[in-house]
């Protein structure tokens, strides 16, 4: 596989996520939620992207996705966040930037390191005490049981079962949330230690991998 510009290959599964600017707040009332999730929904039209997860928090959302070609993640959250600042300034007679910058995306290795990302994305309102059970905050896809067809359609490389609702409201262990966290910060891919030296090398993610910091200089002989 060739390598595409920001980790925006086709048919890997990522971790997406993006602030407000300087972590104000982006969704103000119940019709922005509502307005966004249009948007994503008229995204999905325009380039068919399967989404398998979201969390919409008052200054940040989090989205896992499953892209199907090559740029098509890319041009989705291009087209979302353009539509989305065009209306935000349009309802509220401002300018200036809304969100940080560009999103931030990792790749997700399939099976347990998905379930964990999306039981760290669907139970985000619970660990930030807006509510206290998950499936009550009314704008993530844990709530939504029937998601519009263009934001659940496709085959899914992950089965809620009926314990899930369970699953999502139980702790996760320290580990587990600082892994993903790291991954956040430094847009490295989450899975077992071959497959994120794999990905890393056929995304051009090898930067992410290397610990912070300058290189050290060599010592003179």
């Amino acid at each position: 596989m060739p390598r595409t510009a920001r980790a925006s290959a086709g048919g890997y599964c990522y971790h997406v996520i993006n602030r407000g600017n300087a972590r104000s707040r982006v969704f103000h009332k119940g019709g922005d939620y509502e307005a966004f999730l249009g948007l994503m929904a008229e995204a999905s039209v325009r380039t068919p992207l399967r989404v398998l997860s979201y969390c919409l928090m008052p200054n940040h959302f989090h989205f896992a996705v499953w892209p199907l070609d090559d740029g098509d993640l890319s041009r989705w959250m291009q087209w979302l966040l353009t539509a989305h600042v065009r209306r935000y300034h349009r309802h509220n007679d401002s300018t200036g930037h809304v969100w940080q910058g560009r999103f931030k995306a990792f790749p997700i290795q399939e099976e347990a390191h998905l379930v964990r990302v999306i039981r760290y994305i669907e139970r985000n309102p619970l660990r930030s005490g807006l509510v206290d059970r998950a499936e009550k905050w009314r704008w993530s896809s844990l709530s939504r049981v029937n998601l519009p067809p263009t934001l659940s359609e496709g085959p899914v490389p992950i089965t809620r079962g009926p314990a899930w609702n369970e699953s999502v409201n139980a702790p996760m262990t320290e580990p587990e949330v600082a892994k993903i966290r790291e991954s956040i910060r430094r847009n490295r891919p989450l899975g077992d230690d071959a497959w994120i030296s794999q990905t890393a090398a056929t995304l051009g993610l090898e930067s992410s991998l290397r610990a912070p910091g300058r290189p050290r200089k060599a010592a003179v002989s």
